[in-house]
Order: C-alpha cells, then sequence, then structure tokens
C-alpha cells in the first residue's frame, strides 16, 4: 500500500475530486488503481482566498515496487497497513466476572472489548442510564435541582457526554488503538468522516445514541450494566483485592477491578486512599471559559462570516505569561453553549458543550492556566481536590448558586458587569454577574488577562472588552494519578487503574484507548468466562 499526501482540492469540490486528482497525479490509468481510501484530511486556510480541502490517501497499485522505482516524491511512500488486534488469552481462571467501575470512555471501551471476547463483566455507574441522565441534567439547568450522582459529570457516558465529542487526541499509537477507537464509534452511529478529518467530533446529541447502543451490546453479549451502583469499598487479602462494595452494602467477590472513575470521583479517591491505594497528587489546569461570537472567529479562521461547507471554525492557542505560568485554550467549543457542570452541593464548575449541528451561534473555549502541586494547600494526596473545591466554592458563592459571569473588560477593572454588550450569551444553567477576580487565584487572573490580550494579537477581537467570561473550569484533568505497573496494575494486585480519572487519559479519544489498554492488559493474564467455568468444573 501507498500513502499520498499532500493532495490539495479546492474545499468546495469536497470529496468528489480525490479519484481524478489522484490520477492525475501518480500520473496512472484509472485500470492501474485497485482501491483507495482517505487517511486523513484537514482544511489549509492560510490564504483566505484559496482554501483548500488536504488530503493524505492511502492507495493500492497493481505495481507499486515499480511505481515507486520512477516515481521518487517525499510525499508517497510505502506502507504496511497493521490493524488493531486482540492479543490471544492468557492462561489464568476467572473464579467471577471483572468489575468496571465507571461507564465513561475509559470503563464503556474497556467493557465492549471484554464483552466482545466472552468476558462477561459487570459494569458499575454511580449515575443514571444516559435516557434519564438527559431528563435530570436538562431540569438541573432549567430549574437548579441538583443531583449528586447524576449531573454532567457522573451517569451513563461519563463527562464526556455532555461536552464538544472532539476525538483528536496527541497520543502516539503504535498499536492501531485510536483507528479502533474511532470505528467502533462509527459502528454504532458516529459519521464515517471522522475515521479521517483533523479535529472529529460528534456531538452531546448523537453521543447519548451510541453510549445507548454500545451497553445494549454488552448486555447482549452477557455483560451486566447497573446503574446507581457507586463503588463504595474494596476489600483485599495478602495485597490482592477479593471484593467490592456497592452502595455501601451490597458486597461482589472478584479478582479484577477496573477503575474507570473519571477526573471528578472525590468520594472514591478518597476511600481508595484509605484503603491504601498508591496515588499521587498531579498537575492540571483552572480557569474560566470565554465567549465570542462564531462568525468573528469563522472570519478569522476562514476569512468569511459562515461558510456550509466549512461549518463553524475552531482554534487553538497558547501563551507562556510573565510569571511563567503556561495559558492554553482548552476543549474549544465551535458553536457551542457553557454549561453548568457541577457535581457537589455548594460547588460551581462550567464546561462547553455542542451538539452536531454546532450551531448556537457563539464559540467558546476553556482558556486555563497550569497550577502544579507546589500550589496546592498541603503535601496529601487529596491536597489538588482540595485546591478545586475552595475555588469552587468561591465560585458559588460569588454567584448566588448561578454560574457567576462576566464581561472581559470588567474583568480587567475588577468590575462587576451591569449587562452584555454585543456578545450575547448561549449557556446551559442560569448566570449572574459577578467579579471573577473573587473566584480563582490571583496569578491565575492575571496570567488570564495576560493571555487574552496576546490572543488578541491572534485572533483580531479575541481581546473585545465585551467578550463574556464564566466560572469556573476547574475539571480539566484529574488531581491525581493512581500508581500502576507494567502490567498495568496497582500494587494492590487485580486493580487496574484506567483513563482519565486515573491519571492517564485527557479526553474521550485517550481515555477509550486506555480502555482498551486495561482489556489487552487482562485478557493476556485470564481465560474468558465460559473457558474459566469449564476449567474450574474439570478440576
Amino acid at each position: 500500500m501507498l500513502r499520498i499526501g499532500q493532495i490539495k482540492i479546492p474545499y468546495r469540490d469536497g470529496d468528489s475530486k480525490i479519484y481524478t486528482t489522484l490520477l492525475k497525479k501518480l500520473h496512472i490509468q484509472e485500470q492501474e488503481m485497485l482501491s483507495w481510501r482517505i487517511y486523513k484530511k484537514s482544511i489549509d486556510a492560510r490564504k483566505k482566498h484559496e482554501i483548500m480541502s488536504v488530503y493524505t490517501v492511502d492507495v493500492r497499485l497493481k505495481h507499486e515496487n515499480a511505481f515507486l522505482k520512477r516515481n521518487r516524491n517525499k510525499n508517497i511512500q510505502k506502507i504496511e497497513y497493521k490493524a488493531y488486534e486482540f492479543p490471544k488469552a492468557g492462561e489464568g481462571l476467572l473464579k467471577h466476572p471483572i468489575v468496571i467501575t465507571g461507564s465513561g470512555p475509559a470503563g464503556l471501551f474497556c467493557a465492549l472489548m471484554l464483552a466482545r471476547y466472552g468476558y462477561r463483566p459487570i459494569l458499575l455507574e454511580r449515575g443514571m442510564d444516559v435516557e434519564r441522565r438527559q431528563d435530570v441534567v436538562g431540569r438541573f439547568w432549567e430549574t437548579g435541582e441538583f443531583q449528586p450522582d447524576t449531573n454532567v459529570q457522573f451517569g451513563e457516558g461519563g463527562a464526556g457526554t455532555f461536552s464538544d465529542g472532539k476525538l483528536n487526541t496527541l497520543v502516539k499509537d503504535p498499536f492501531g488503538r485510536h483507528r479502533k477507537v474511532l470505528e467502533l464509534f462509527v459502528e454504532f452511529g458516529a459519521e464515517p468522516e471522522i475515521l479521517y478529518v483533523n479535529k472529529p467530533h460528534i456531538g452531546t446529541d448523537v453521543l447519548c445514541h451510541i453510549v445507548k447502543a454500545m451497553r445494549e451490546e454488552i448486555i447482549a453479549l452477557g455483560g451486566k450494566v447497573c446503574f446507581e451502583s457507586k463503588l463504595t469499598d474494596i476489600r483485599t487479602e495478602k495485597g490482592r483485592l477479593t471484593s467490592v462494595c456497592v452502595n455501601d452494602h451490597s458486597w461482589i467477590d472478584c479478582e479484577c477491578l477496573v477503575l474507570a472513575v473519571g477526573h471528578s470521583a472525590r468520594d472514591t479517591f478518597q476511600m481508595l486512599k484509605e484503603r491504601g491505594l498508591p496515588m499521587t497528587a498531579k498537575s492540571f489546569a483552572i480557569g474560566v471559559r470565554i465567549e465570542h461570537p462564531q462568525e468573528m472567529i469563522n472570519q478569522s479562521q476562514y476569512g468569511m462570516d459562515r461558510d456550509d461547507i466549512l461549518g463553524s471554525a475552531a482554534y487553538k492557542l497558547t501563551y507562556t505569561a510573565s510569571n511563567g505560568r503556561g495559558v492554553y485554550t482548552f476543549c474549544m467549543c465551535p458553536g457551542g453553549y457553557v454549561v453548568n457542570a457541577s457535581s457537589e452541593e455548594g460547588g460551581c464548575v462550567v464546561n462547553g458543550m455542542s451538539y452536531h449541528g454546532r450551531d448556537s451561534g457563539n464559540a467558546n473555549s476553556a482558556v486555563i492556566v497550569t497550577v502544579t502541586p507546589e500550589d496546592f494547600p498541603s503535601d496529601d494526596v487529596m491536597a489538588g481536590v482540595e485546591f478545586q473545591r475552595f475555588w469552587e466554592q468561591r465560585a458559588y458563592t460569588e454567584g448566588k448558586g448561578r454560574i457567576p459571569v462576566q464581561l472581559y473588560g470588567d474583568f480587567c477593572e475588577s468590575r462587576v458587569s451591569q449587562d452584555f454588550g454585543e456578545v450575547r450569551p448561549v449557556h446551559k444553567g442560569a448566570t449572574t454577574f459577578a467579579d471573577l477576580n473573587r473566584c480563582l487565584p490571583t496569578y491565575v487572573c492575571e496570567s488570564l488577562k495576560e493571555a487574552i490580550e496576546a490572543f488578541g494579537d491572534k485572533i483580531q477581537g479575541y481581546d473585545r472588552k465585551d467578550a463574556i467570561l464564566s466560572g469556573v473550569e476547574t475539571r480539566t484533568s484529574s488531581p491525581i494519578r493512581m500508581e500502576r505497573d507494567g502490567e498495568l496494575q496497582s500494587e494492590i494486585r487485580g486493580i487496574y487503574p484506567c483513563g482519565e480519572g486515573a491519571g492517564y487519559a485527557g479526553g474521550i479519544t485517550s481515555a477509550a484507548m486506555d480502555g482498551l489498554r486495561i482489556a489487552e492488559a487482562i485478557r493476556k493474564v485470564y481465560r474468558p468466562m465460559d473457558e474459566s467455568y469449564k476449567e474450574q468444573k474439570k478440576r
């Protein structure tokens, strides 16, 4: 197979011109082309008057070696395509089903792969199924009625369900897990273009259907999915897991527990700390959400206010403040909403969310500042959690239970805003004007002001005085890391820390990939359930 890069086509021509362009670029006849597929697609908008779609395409030719001899082009490479392979089963015998706690992408993809290979896992989720979860979250945004175990952070699909559904990742992937994750999303209802577009996304509305379909297959394959079932304790014997407790009263015997609890499971972190699970505090980032008109971002990125083919434009910005702090945009939501993503009484957290159509009229992104364990109030492993909670409670107090918002110009002057300007907010959840300088550390506020001014040099209008800030964004990643060894197990044997909550992922795709990795690690040790039962009966 050959990989052909830098195939440029005017974006309005879409994918329809790829085949004929390939033939011309390679100087071959149709009969020489056996097959082709798009490997990657991106947009080159550096020349606003001549925006191009840029493709990398994999092709099979009849006589590839002969073709390569007469074509010495750095954009044409011979490749060996290797599909994702799930490993062969080990010889270990399972007396009990594998338990997975958390149905975010890490837990869900881990459970799906194990179910497909006969392991019949038990998937525990502290929140509700995605259908009821949508109703509960919608009611919270409308009325403020809060449920601690079913909200934007907790429930089927995890925190990523109420997000933009972005699937890009920077994780290096020599094993094909990234491609496998995307293929599974497509299998369960995502559009095939996510397999190759540069910045794939699904959207909350589509993700909800995909999550439900994956759950139904796990059950059809003999697995169990238990909602409103929170991991509340574990038992060990001689350094090895023996059972887990659900909802403080029901014990389940198991040899394997996959901890895919997500970055907001603070009560679970505390319990695991008390049970001696090795963990360390880690760096993360905090800040605000910033909103601009989507047309302004489109104009900057594409040179036009809107275009039906290009859709809503995205951006990614970074800056190093004079105090040495890294500042960057995160989880940018084109055509999205700022949402109340709180998961504790008395705290306020915001996040960004987009539907598949990305058509709210506003662009929003987190603008966040790196914080490290040196910033936390103590050396305790849970100090990062306490750091988050302190500022979330401040935001809740300043907003009187609503999302505190402030115009950027007023933020710079530490002045409570009185009215919105030309930028009109699009939020899920009630808002009120407040001074966000009181909701974040001084060094974070100083870094934000400096960075947003600098970002205005890159995107005209980014630092406009009526840009809307909302606070606070604190759940960018887990504040702890659960230690695991080369076999991906904890020091407590049989426990497999997994995904974003365990400190090994940073988004939907990387979390799902880590779920596959954990499923592989378990597969290498144990036989499927039916084989384990049969072997034990023989003995």
